[in-house]
């Protein structure tokens, strides 16, 4: 009898979700127009550690397309149970455009976070992407979790569940398919305004906001200083995870 892949997966603590939705976003990202790869250090992009005992492995992938500054995966797996991806699209300011994030927590064969959003950078989403977003199928998820406290940054739509079983955790990846799709015809049609424009100047203010709200997550900042050290975790956080978005420049 041949088994499950997906069931080997999950009996050694390996859940099959966190692959399959990081291919996914690849596959995702392959679409978006003048995709590059964006600079990343040697050292950053595979990272090894240990957090109580156990081993802790790192890796980041960083791309930049037109209209966003950088794509930023990354995917995290501490032993042989807990595992964690990460990921957040950073709009260019001169573009109208949402920040997308997406992340899961999965561990021993279970997720218990699965969340997926465009997060509007000012007071609102772009109106053409509010109502793709409100056109998208509503799935029934049975585990919807409530928005956390520091959740102001998220839109209206944002998508925050716990799913209970291989077909609910099929309907995620297809929500965040859905999600990057919106995405994607946004950046098509998206114009640069100037970077002197109030507009951009606005947008700017806005992702600073966002990017200084995340550092402030202290469980993040905790879990990286116990694996490394104070002055890794603030560097990591500073220049990778939420580095301020450059002055927007001609």
């Amino acid at each position: 009898m041949t088994s499950d892949p997906r069931e080997s997966q999950r009996s050694g603590g390996i859940h099959p979700l966190v692959d399959a939705l990081a291919d996914r976003i690849r596959s995702q990202w392959e679409l978006l127009p003048d995709l590059t790869p964006l600079t990343l250090e040697a050292e950053l992009e595979k990272i090894s550690g240990s957090l109580d005992g156990e081993a802790l492995f790192i890796r980041n992938e960083l791309r930049r397309c037109r209209g966003m500054r950088k794509l930023h995966l990354e995917t995290a797996r501490l032993g042989g149970g807990l595992q964690i991806l990460h990921c957040v699209f950073f709009p260019d300011p001169c573009f109208d455009l949402p920040v997308f994030g997406a992340d899961i927590v999965a561990g021993r064969g279970q997720v218990s976070a699965a969340i997926v959003d465009l997060s509007p950078v000012g007071d609102c989403l772009p109106a053409a992407v509010d109502e793709a977003l409100r056109a998208r199928p509503q799935r029934p998820f049975s585990g919807r979790r409530e928005r956390p406290p520091w959740g102001t940054i998220f839109s209206p739509h944002v998508c925050f569940v716990r799913p209970a079983s291989e077909e609910e955790e099929g309907w995620f990846i297809d929500e965040v398919t859905d999600v990057l799709k919106v995405l994607s015809e946004a950046i098509a049609v998206a114009e640069a305004q100037p970077p002197d424009h109030p507009a951009t100047v606005d947008r700017y203010t806005a992702q600073l906001g966002y990017c200084q709200h995340q550092k402030r997550n202290d469980k993040t900042r905790r879990v990286l200083e116990k694996a490394f050290n104070p002055e890794w975790a603030d560097r990591y956080i500073e220049t990778l995870l939420f580095d301020d978005p450059p002055l927007p420049h001609a």
